[in-house]
């Protein structure tokens, strides 16, 4: 098969997985709460890129990884993704219809213009300044909708949820822009060093495990959000002879999500969250075009 056809085939891949997650995030959180949700599916994460890490790279490479990686910045790191970050974001699907959670989320790449240019010194353009307004307009519509089944006070804290971890991803992404990891290791070394706060919020905070029917649900998420799309996006950008083609994939993720929320979750989506959803991947398509101009 043709290199850049198999760039295809992976990036197709990974945006299908990754446009199924919100809508398992949803139909598991109805079996498990928020807290049990992250520790099992960063659990099954860590499991499966132990494994990973063991077969490409040995073990004894690995353990002295281990102790290069052991330092503050790590936990750090280590403690804003997965910790915080799948924290806020469960607690807000738990509160939000999907259909509102999930675009949210997905300011992120807008919020990262705003901390590059705060932390890295980075110029903010006049197209970048447009397409930050294009996209907070989107956030507007879609936050000030009522959910269909929650009460208004919820709505208000799942929306702050919701932005919030767009903020802690783009804050994650930030710190990382600058290291020379490869990424699989990255995220390996991510969960290793977060995975003592999951476990320690889950246990210490008397959570407990209420009903094993969501634990495949759990297992998905952490394979699928987590840990296997991830390296296969990676694959994809390997393969692909440029990365635009690919990269211009990821603005279906929003629309195939909305997609499944409605066939599968059986959530109806309004219009303004439709129109939001269009704003804001409007507002992250037309800030990468400025970067490539």
């Amino acid at each position: 098969m043709d290199t850049q056809k198999k760039a295809y085939l992976h990036a197709l891949t990974a945006i299908v997985a990754w446009s199924t997650v919100a809508s398992a995030f949803k139909i598991t959180l109805r079996y498990l709460d928020y807290s049990a949700l992250l520790f099992f599916s960063s659990l099954t994460s860590l499991l499966f890129l132990s494994i990973l890490m063991l077969v490409s790279r040995g073990g004894r490479s690995l353990i002295v990884e281990l102790k290069k990686g052991a330092t503050p910045r790590s936990f750090f790191l280590g403690f804003l993704n997965p910790f915080l970050y799948y924290l806020v974001l469960f607690k807000a699907y738990s509160l939000l219809p999907a259909s509102r959670a999930m675009p949210l989320n997905y300011m992120w790449p807008i919020v990262l213009v705003l901390f590059s240019a705060l932390f890295l010194g980075q110029r903010i353009s006049l197209n970048s300044i447009l397409a930050i307004l294009i996209s907070f307009l989107g956030v507007f519509l879609i936050a000030s909708g009522r959910g269909e089944n929650s009460p208004r006070t919820a709505n208000i804290f799942g929306v702050f949820l919701a932005l919030s971890s767009a903020f802690i991803w783009a804050l994650y992404w930030t710190l990382n822009l600058k290291s020379k990891k490869e990424p699989a290791l990255r995220l390996f070394l991510n969960f290793v060093y977060g995975f003592p706060f999951v476990a320690a919020y889950y246990f210490l905070a008397g959570h407990q495990l209420k009903s094993s029917a969501g634990l495949l649900g759990a297992v998905y998420v952490g394979l699928f959000e987590m840990g296997f799309t991830f390296l296969m996006w990676l694959k994809a950008l390997r393969y692909s002879r440029t990365t635009a083609p690919v990269n211009n994939m990821v603005y279906l993720v929003p629309f195939l999500s909305l997609l499944f929320i409605h066939l599968v979750v059986g959530e109806n989506i309004p219009a303004s969250t439709l129109l939001g959803v269009f704003l804001i991947v409007g507002g992250i398509a037309l800030q990468q075009r400025s970067e490539r101009m």
